[in-house]
């Protein structure tokens, strides 16, 4: 049995895009090109996998669409791979923010 429900895989898929929007504010103009570009790649093997567009939206609409006993646990495990993936380079693009500019006095405390 799969760790993930195709709606589950769905609501985290729909949430990618919000969440990308997030990351970009709060990297807020570090150098995230490649972050970018290896998140591009996991949604779109995910689309791939589940036969949709090479959007976030398109393959949670792919994941609804089909009926749940119709999934394979093999392809919905790679889907929930790439949508963890997903998830942690978003949490890397947010952590890529340049730490604020210190003044110094907390080091004279």
């Amino acid at each position: 049995m799969s760790k993930s429900t195709p709606a589950d895989l769905a609501v985290a898929f729909r949430s990618l895009e919000r969440r990308r929007r997030e990351a970009l504010d709060a990297a807020d103009g570090a150098p995230i090109d490649s972050l970018l570009s290896e998140l591009n790649d996991h949604i779109t093997a995910a689309a791939t996998l589940v036969g949709a567009a090479g959007d976030a939206a398109a393959i949670a609409s792919a994941l609804l669409a089909r009926p749940a006993d119709k999934w394979d646990n093999a392809t919905l495990d790679a889907v929930r791979d790439h949508a963890t993936s997903a998830g942690s380079v978003l949490r890397r693009v947010a952590d890529a923010a340049p730490a604020p500019a210190r003044d110094g006095a907390d080091e004279l405390r």
